[in-house]
C-alpha cells in the first residue's frame, strides 16, 4: 500500500443520534434527500478524500428491553436505507472519490450481491468497495427469517463461502469475452463465459454472472472482523481492513494479528492497509472545539444509550445486576452468539476480566462510548494532525483513517475537509494521489 495517510468519511450515521437537529445541520433538507449526499461527495472529493463509506443494518434496534420504542423515539441508528441508489447519484457529480457499501454475508445471497456490485462498479467507472459483514444483530436476523443468531464461527464460515462464490461469479465472464463485432453480429465469445457450478454448505450457484465484466472486475474487498475467526477469514481476501480499538496497544495487537493471518494465508501484509475508525471534532480554536464537544452531551439519556449499546452488542444490557465481573458479562454475551467487542471488549482490555464493575459505572462508560467521546480527537487542525501522525506511525503506517463526526451534518465533516485535511496535506502526511482510474489503483496499490 502506498505510503502516507489515506482518508475516508463514514457516512453511516450522518442523520441519527441527534445530528439532524444540532447547529450546523441542513435547513430545508432531510434524510434521505439525495442532494445532501451529493453535496458531501463534492466537498469530500475536492478535499482529496479517498472513500465515502456506508455501514448498514436492516433492523430497527430492539435489543434494549426487547422494544424498538427507544430507538424510534430518539433516532438511534435508525432510519437506515439501502444506499446503493444514493451512491449512483453521488457518482454522477464526482469523478475520483470511491464508495464503500455494506452487505451481510449472513443474510444475503452472493449472486444478488455480486450482480448489484458489478452494476455499481460500471455506474461509478470502477470506484466501488464492498464491506462484507458477518451480522451480529437480532433485529436484522428477524427480518430475514432467523429466530436466533447464527453461531459466531459459523457466520465466518458462511462469509468465506459467500466471498468465494462472489469472486468466482465476478470472474466467470473473462474481460475479453465481449466482442461487439458489428460486422458479424457476434456479441461475445461463449468459450470465455463459464458457469461456476458451485455447490457448498450454504449456497448452490450455477452461474455465470449475467453481466459484462466491470472496470475493477471485482470491487475492493473490505472487512472489519476483530475476532480470531473474523481475522482468519478476512485474511484470505481482504484488501483493506477497517480497524477499531480504544488504545494504541489494542490497535497494535490487531495489526499484529492481521499481519500474522495474512502471512499464514500466503499474502504480503505490507499490501493490506487498515483504516482506523476515528471520530473527530475540529475547530479553529481549542476552546470552540471543546464547546462543540460539550453540546453533544445534551442529547443522550439512559434509554438512548441503552438502545445504542445493546443493539451494537446484540445483547440486552437492561438486565445487568447492581455489580458484576467483566469476564462473566463477556461470557454471557458470547453464549448468546452476540459480540463481546465494542464497549465490553474495551473494558476487558483496559481493566481485565476479573475486574468488578457497578451497573452505574458501566453505563457511565457506555454513555461516553455511545457518544464516541471516549475516543474522539478534539481540538484544532494542528493538534488533531499531531495526534494522527503519531498514531499512524505507531500502528504500522499502512492505511489511514475513516473519519466520522458526532456534530451536525454537514458542518462536522466540512470542518474535517476544510481544516484538518489541508493541514495534513501541508505537512506532506497524506498519501500521494494516484494516477490510476479505479478505486483499487488509488487506494490499494
Amino acid at each position: 500500500m502506498s505510503g502516507g495517510i489515506h482518508t475516508a468519511f463514514d457516512l453511516s450515521f450522518t442523520h441519527t443520534e441527534g445530528r439532524w437537529a444540532r447547529p450546523g445541520s441542513w435547513i430545508g433538507r432531510d434524510f434521505p434527500d439525495v442532494r445532501m449526499f451529493q453535496e458531501i461527495a463534492v466537498t469530500a472529493e475536492r478535499a482529496g478524500v479517498d472513500l465515502l463509506f456506508f455501514g448498514d443494518g436492516s433492523g430497527i434496534p430492539d435489543t434494549w428491553r426487547g422494544s424498538i420504542a427507544p430507538a424510534v423515539e430518539w433516532g438511534i441508528q435508525w432510519p437506515r436505507h439501502d444506499m446503493s441508489p444514493i451512491v449512483a447519484a453521488m457518482a454522477g457529480v464526482t469523478s475520483e472519490i470511491g464508495f464503500g457499501l455494506t452487505y451481510s454475508s449472513t443474510f444475503m445471497h452472493p449472486f444478488y450481491v455480486a450482480r448489484l456490485l458489478n452494476s455499481l462498479d460500471h455506474v461509478t467507472s470502477g470506484r466501488i468497495a464492498f464491506n462484507v459483514v458477518a451480522s451480529t444483530r437480532s433485529a436484522d436476523a428477524a427480518n430475514y427469517g432467523f429466530d436466533e443468531l447464527m453461531a459466531h464461527d459459523e457466520r465466518y464460515e458462511r462469509m468465506a463461502e459467500f466471498i468465494g462464490v462472489c469472486r468466482a461469479l465476478w470472474r466467470s465472464v473473462e474481460p475479453d469475452a465481449i466482442l461487439r463485432d458489428r460486422a458479424t453480429g457476434r456479441f461475445a465469445d461463449p468459450s470465455k463465459v463459464h458457469p461456476i457450478d458451485h455447490r457448498g454448505r450454504y449456497f448452490s450457484v450455477k452461474g455465470p454472472l449475467s453481466a459484462v465484466p466491470s472496470p475493477q472486475i471485482e470491487p475492493v474487498l473490505v472487512q472489519a472482523g476483530g475476532s480470531p475467526a473474523g481475522i482468519r477469514t478476512s485474511a484470505a481476501f481482504v484488501e483493506l481492513a477497517f480497524g477499531f480499538g480504544g488504545s494504541v496497544a489494542a490497535q497494535q495487537r490487531y495489526r499484529t494479528a492481521l499481519d500474522e493471518a495474512l502471512t499464514a494465508a500466503g499474502r504480503d501484509p505490507a499490501r493490506v492497509g487498515i483504516l482506523w475508525a476515528t471520530q473527530v471534532i475540529v475547530a479553529p480554536t481549542a476552546e470552540s472545539a471543546a464547546a462543540r464537544r460539550r453540546d453533544i452531551l445534551s442529547f443522550w439519556d439512559e434509554e438512548a444509550v441503552g438502545a445504542h449499546l445493546s443493539h451494537n452488542a446484540g445483547f440486552d444490557f437492561s438486565g445487568l445486576p447492581r455489580e458484576f465481573r467483566l469476564g462473566d458479562l463477556a461470557e454471557r454475551i458470547r453464549a448468546a452468539q452476540a459480540t463481546p467487542g465494542g464497549l465490553v471488549g474495551m473494558l476487558v482490555d483496559t481493566y481485565g476480566e476479573d475486574h468488578r464493575i457497578s451497573r452505574a459505572d458501566f453505563f457511565e462508560h457506555g454513555w461516553r462510548h455511545a457518544t464516541g467521546l471516549d475516543h474522539t480527537l478534539c481540538g484544532t487542525a494542528e493538534s488533531v494532525a499531531d495526534a494522527l501522525e503519531e498514531n499512524f506511525a505507531a500502528t504500522g503506517a499502512r492505511g489511514g483513517y475513516m473519519f466520522s463526526s458526532p456534530l451536525a451534518t454537514p458542518s462536522g465533516l466540512a470542518d474535517v475537509a476544510e481544516l484538518l485535511l489541508p493541514e495534513l496535506r501541508r505537512r506532506g502526511a497524506l498519501a500521494p494521489r494516484s494516477a490510476g482510474s479505479t478505486l483499487r489503483e488509488r487506494l490499494c496499490v
